[in-house]
């Protein structure tokens, strides 16, 4: 056989090799990206890790760089999908690409602290938080804290507030629930994922809030309940409607879904903070959060593997999401949740 022959025959069994490799390598890498919530960002960590260990030709990547910004990346379309502990309002589904948005997790806004020696949890009502955070409450010694704390000899530090300095749902809870229990915080500031803060110094992300805590005795601020036990840092026990001192748990925040179970199955965007009397023991700052998908795009593989992640979040998902201080979403939610992902196509056509 001429040299040539012997080329053209080395050519072609090579090419049947590398055939031969890709096939048995599997499908190819599918790359998912989101970013948003730091609020979703412990428990997203998990189904990240659950998802993939099932298909591990899927990567995704998740940034939490706070709702804001997970909002505006999905509207500059630089990201498949975005997650937000504020739901997008009528407005600004209007300055959007078509998308869907799916509650995905629930749980509490906690308030937590830095008092040196204090060694029971600190309570405080809804007047004296409003109070704090709209910087007229300057010490601890304040007697609406004193009030709060009967017996409890809090410490003689000022008050150090700090809040989150980028877009935050987490914020937009907090201040939504602010807003409901004080009428001059809503004359004042209102809420939403970003104000303009009486007092305090900013944070970037829970993590950044987290950290100021730690670092100056006498802060105060508000992260996701993990965050704060992740860092060893203590929880206050919030009056709710009720007259109740309570603390942050999934099981109270469980509760406050119930307590507007009927304005959920109309709107999931209906916020859960402050639910009445009758609701007991719920904790008044809890908050859904919620993903943000396109309703199109170009790539079946990427789409129908997305569409799959969604699914696993709201079915098996909901079970780690609990080990994590998550409340799971009612069954109602969930409902409304398959229906919502019945509208994901790609190219147009629906994803089976």
């Amino acid at each position: 056989m001429s040299k040539r022959g012997w080329a053209a025959l080395v050519a072609v069994t090579l090419m049947g090799s590398l055939s031969a490799c890709k096939s048995a390598s599997g499908p190819s890498t599918v790359a998912i990206s989101g970013a948003g919530s730091t609020f979703v960002y412990p428990v997203m960590t998990r189904w990240i890790q659950g998802y993939s260990q099932a298909h591990p030709n899927v990567q995704i990547n998740y940034q939490s760089i706070g709702s804001g910004g997970g909002i505006q990346q999905v509207k500059a379309k630089t990201v498949d999908f975005g997650a937000s502990d504020a739901a997008l309002n009528d407005q600004q589904l209007a300055g959007m690409q078509p998308v869907v948005q799916i509650p995905e997790s629930a749980g509490p806004v906690c308030i937590t602290y830095n008092l040196p020696g204090l060694t029971q949890p600190l309570r405080l009502s809804p007047e004296a938080l409003a109070g704090i955070f709209l910087g007229k409450i300057k010490s601890w010694r304040d007697p609406l804290l004193a009030k709060d704390n009967p017996g409890i000899k809090l410490p003689k530090v000022d008050v150090v507030v700090s809040h989150r300095s980028d877009g935050s749902g987490t914020t937009a809870i907090f201040t939504t629930y602010l807003s409901t229990v004080s009428p001059e915080w809503k004359s004042k500031v209102g809420a939403g994922t970003a104000v303009s803060w009486p007092t305090g110094i900013g944070g970037k992300g829970s993590e950044g809030v987290t950290g100021n805590i730690r670092n100056a005795p006498g802060a105060i601020g508000y992260v996701e309940l993990t965050y704060a036990q992740q860092n060893h840092l203590p929880t206050a026990a919030i009056k709710n409607a009720a007259g109740q001192y309570v603390q942050p748990t999934a099981q109270g925040t469980t509760d406050a879904i119930a307590a507007f179970s009927a304005q959920l199955a109309q709107d999931p965007r209906t916020p859960i903070v402050n639910p009445p009397a009758t609701a007991g023991t719920a904790y008044p700052i809890s908050g859904l959060t919620f993903l943000i998908i396109p309703r199109d795009g170009p790539d079946k593989a990427k789409r129908t593997a997305l569409k799959q992640f969604i699914e696993y979040i709201i079915t098996d998902g909901q079970t780690v999401a609990g080990t994590l201080n998550y409340a799971p979403l009612p069954d109602g939610v969930k409902q409304y949740d398959q229906q919502q992902l019945q509208q994901l196509t790609a190219g147009g056509q629906p994803i089976s």
